[in-house]
């Protein structure tokens, strides 16, 4: 008999899961051939090679670039409204009861001179039309991309804080080694301000202290990744006190190079260590996987037993940007089904 990796009465959850890196191949087909955008190939097959990774990633940027050819078909906002609800739309696919989408509105506007706020609102207009049709449970993210540096990253957030009642919480991607997080504390007081949680990239690519500077200069109530985190054990003492959670990705890491392989990824560690941290997809169009793929392929081959595999999805529902009642809603729901 098959193990269970998921358990089917908790609501099975993504957290980190960029929308932009989230595009069906077929959709950025079909918008190239309409709009008249240059892509390397024009069926989805002949694409493939130059979005999704095979084996490993030629590094960050390799990444991103395969990411920036999704966006290239975002010419207009009918465009960006469209793949939000088809994120969605995935998501049910999945069998995911509930996701959390998030995006950069500067990263997603350049290719094509968007504009960062009305592209905010048809990201929210998409998520919202496909919450309605399919039943899943959406929220999205807004990221502040530190590469751009500061300046443009408050351009970014006063974009994010114009449609603030449709944000669920604020992030920070990019290069952790050149833009520090404590370069980002006027923006993230200006968001907890706002109302709205925290989430911050760190640990991906840096040690320790980028996850301490998240903290600790950001208010992050949650890290993304944060694969570092266990290489100090004063932090995972932290994180273990203030159920500070982890948002791991095991291909995506493991594809980019954070990791050598399965076996070297610290996921098992950081669960026996008591921290709270899940599994998620990040860049599924560009990893050629699905949450399933992370629970039942992935997971086992960096070492965990369904017990923890069912220990980490009980964790996202925990780490949800949602109040106790709704992560009560959500879980009898489930468990009705």
């Amino acid at each position: 008999m098959k193990p269970a990796y998921i358990d089917p009465k908790k609501p099975l959850i993504d957290l980190h899961r960029h929308l932009d890196g989230a595009i069906r191949l077929e959709t950025v087909v079909e918008l190239a051939e309409e709009k008249g955008v240059e892509l390397p190939a024009y069926d989805v097959e002949g694409l493939r090679p130059h979005v999704v990774v095979e084996g490993k990633a030629a590094g960050l940027m390799d990444f991103i670039g395969r990411m920036e050819t999704l966006t290239a078909v975002l010419t207009d906002l009918d465009a960006c409204r469209r793949v939000a609800y088809e994120n969605v739309e995935d998501a049910l696919r999945e069998g995911i009861d509930y996701v959390e989408l998030r995006f950069s509105p500067w990263f997603m506007a350049k290719a094509n001179g968007l504009d960062p706020e009305g592209l905010v609102e048809a990201v929210a207009d998409g998520v919202i039309a496909g919450e309605r049709d399919t039943g899943v449970r959406a929220q999205i993210i807004g990221i502040m991309s530190r590469t751009y540096d500061t300046e443009t990253c408050h351009q970014e957030l006063d974009a994010l804080l114009a449609h603030r009642d449709h944000l669920a919480a604020i992030d920070l991607a990019g290069d952790e080694e050149k833009f520090p997080a404590r370069l980002f504390r006027e923006h993230f007081r200006r968001a907890r301000e706002a109302g709205l949680s925290v989430t911050v990239h760190a640990g991906e690519v840096e040690g320790p202290y980028s996850v301490w500077e998240a903290i600790r200069e950001l208010g992050a109530s949650r890290i993304g990744h944060g694969i570092h985190s266990i290489e100090d054990p004063e932090l995972v003492e932290y994180l273990v006190e203030h159920r500070i959670g982890l948002e791991v990705n095991i291909t995506s890491n493991i594809q980019i190079g954070m990791v050598d392989d399965y076996a070297g990824h610290p996921v098992k560690e950081i669960l026996e260590r008591g921290i709270v941290a899940n599994l998620n997809t990040d860049d599924p169009a560009i990893s050629g996987i699905d949450l399933h793929h992370e629970y039942e392929v992935a997971a086992p081959r960096a070492g965990l037993t369904p017990e923890q595999t069912r220990l980490a999805q009980a964790n996202a529902l925990e780490m949800a940007f949602l109040s106790e009642e709704e992560k009560k809603a959500l879980l009898k729901k489930k468990q009705s089904l």
